[in-house]
């Protein structure tokens, strides 16, 4: 259940648990370096802030926050889309060792899943990435998730919901002050304002 495995992580655990995309790998962000471990990834792979409310994860930025980052996480949260926004602080070094002193970011999410909310709003923001080994497909159900990380805690209840089976989409906040976006993901939601860009 949420509060057990909510538990767990504040104790230093990794924890899988279901999103409205793919199964996520998380870890509170002090116990971030974990999760390239299990991954068997490089650090200099940046991580995704998840949480259960704006509030949580727009103070995690540790900057003033624009209109235009609280206009879009209004839009797009719940839901499958990463917001990538500047950073500084202990949580975007937590969640990116190798961030340069000055231009870095920190990619935020809140996912549309109940049982990810729960744990969310128990936890408090996670450190996430997908749940699976450096290079290999991203694990889609629970059992996949356990057959790659048999030491890994889950959270319960199973059978999970289904999931899209996408990555997120993310957009990122650029310097001159629109989005771009960075990947196409699980949603492309219509009607994007002019300033939107694809790489």
């Amino acid at each position: 259940m949420a509060g057990e495995l909510a538990a767990a992580l504040a104790a230093g655990s990794a924890g899988i648990f279901p999103t409205d995309t793919l199964p996520a790998l998380a870890a509170v962000p002090a116990s971030a370096g974990q999760l390239w471990r299990l991954k068997g990834r490089p650090s200099t792979k940046a991580m995704i802030l998840m949480g259960a409310d704006p509030g949580s994860l727009l103070a995690a930025l540790e900057l003033a926050v624009l209109p235009q980052w609280r206009a879009m996480a209004a839009r797009c949260w719940p839901g499958p889309i990463t917001l990538v926004l500047p950073a500084r602080g202990v949580v975007v070094q937590a969640l990116q060792p190798n961030a340069p002193a000055h231009g870095a970011s920190l990619g935020l999410r809140i996912p549309a899943s109940d049982p990810a909310l729960e744990l969310l709003a128990c936890s408090g923001p996670l450190a996430t990435t997908s749940a699976n080994r450096s290079g290999a497909p991203p694990c889609r159900t629970a059992g996949e998730a356990a057959a790659v990380f048999p030491n890994v805690p889950r959270l319960a209840p199973l059978p999970w919901p289904s999931m899209a089976g996408l990555a997120s989409t993310v957009l990122r906040w650029e310097a001159d002050d629109h989005w771009r976006v960075l990947r196409g993901g699980a949603v492309m939601p219509e009607g994007w304002p002019g300033s939107f860009s694809l790489e």
